[in-house]
């Protein structure tokens, strides 16, 4: 019986190595474009780098090179890392934090998160080399499409007295979202390190007096309440007509 059993365990995990193997093996042939796709793709990026670039109104040509090239190494690193590590790579399984299963993009996140950390450091160093923080704020700001700025709106909407200390706290939070979500591709990826971040600030505001839950509940309220207080003025305007 124990022979029997060891048989049945050695043949499930070959089962599941021939699922891996095969996973990676069709992940490597649809990453791997035609030369001249592979150049329009290129393209595509140097294009981005050099908008991005010229967006900071730099007058030293030279200077201008080395940050576009900075910037379009990094954005074809995070593209490639992305195509070539599926979210099957990492097992299905559940988050020990909350208990439930990993999503797709839990998944793609915890992989592209093993990204070579030098990755990172070569941007940040080279950004730093040529620009001044504010230029280098503003490159951080076009990959995560102003996300620093529209969420701090947000936090100040919910919370019309928000203190200049408890503003500056989740700034902070929402620039260090904002560096570690430039190592992902898409704006969904970003999103979901921005989630990690805001929930962070959500528990600073309730571990200094804020209760967060209430304060949401209570600006979604006064936005349904406009809403519809604006469709009766429009309903009641077009009744007198």
């Amino acid at each position: 019986m124990k022979k029997l059993n060891m048989a049945g365990a050695m043949l499930i995990a070959l089962l599941s190595l021939s699922g891996t193997l095969k996973a990676q093996e069709q992940q490597a042939t649809k990453s791997a474009p035609s030369p001249e796709a592979q150049a329009k793709v290129d393209a595509e990026v140097d294009k981005k780098a050099t908008d991005w670039v010229t967006s900071l109104s730099l007058t030293d040509t030279a200077k201008a090179t080395r940050v576009k090239n900075v910037i379009a190494t990094h954005l074809k690193a995070i593209r490639d890392w992305n195509n070539n590590h599926s979210y099957e790579s990492v097992p299905a399984g559940i988050d020990p934090a909350t208990g439930k299963a990993l999503s797709t993009m839990d998944r793609q996140i915890i992989i592209n998160s093993s990204l070579p950390k030098s990755v990172h450091e070569n941007l940040m160093t080279g950004l730093h080399a040529d620009l001044t923080e504010d230029q280098v704020e503003t490159v951080l700001d076009k990959y995560t499409i102003g996300k620093v700025a529209f969420t701090l709106a947000g936090y100040k909407s919910i919370i019309p007295d928000l203190t200049p200390v408890e503003e500056a706290a989740i700034l902070a939070n929402l620039k260090l979202a904002r560096e570690q979500a430039v190592d992902f591709k898409n704006i969904k990826q970003v999103s979901a390190i921005f989630e990690i971040y805001k929930t962070k600030n959500e528990q600073y505001l309730n571990s200094n007096g804020r209760n967060w839950h209430k304060l949401y509940g209570d600006y979604t309220k006064a936005i349904i309440a406009k809403k519809a207080a604006d469709k009766a003025a429009k309903d009641k305007a077009a009744t007198q007509k």
